[in-house]
């Protein structure tokens, strides 16, 4: 990949996480669909079991994002940081690559 792609993939990448986070702190009950696609919402459905099923919420699908980055989500933890969600991100990507690639 040429250098100025690469740089402009990591870019796009920092932003929409940025934008998350940020999301999550202003606004944490709107549904995820605003963040996320339907696709990656039924991937995180089906790879990180849900500690509260009754949540449909961007807050609710950022922590998910953030437990398959490793964030562990006891109860005593503070918030995830973003580079938590830009592994979780990572391997949602992954997941879904695979999952499209048959």
């Amino acid at each position: 990949m040429h250098t100025a792609c690469g740089m402009s993939v990591f870019c796009i990448l920092s932003w929409r996480i940025f934008w998350l986070t940020m999301l999550n702190r202003t606004d944490p009950d709107v549904p995820p669909d605003l963040a996320l696609t339907q696709t990656e919402i039924d991937l995180l459905d089906k790879s990180v079991a849900d500690k509260n099923e009754m949540a449909n919420t961007v807050s609710h699908y950022l922590i998910k994002l953030a437990r398959l980055g490793g964030y562990v989500a006891r109860a005593n933890d503070g918030p995830s940081d973003n580079k938590v969600i830009w592994r979780g991100l990572s391997r949602l990507i992954s997941i879904e690559f695979a999952v499209s690639s048959g």
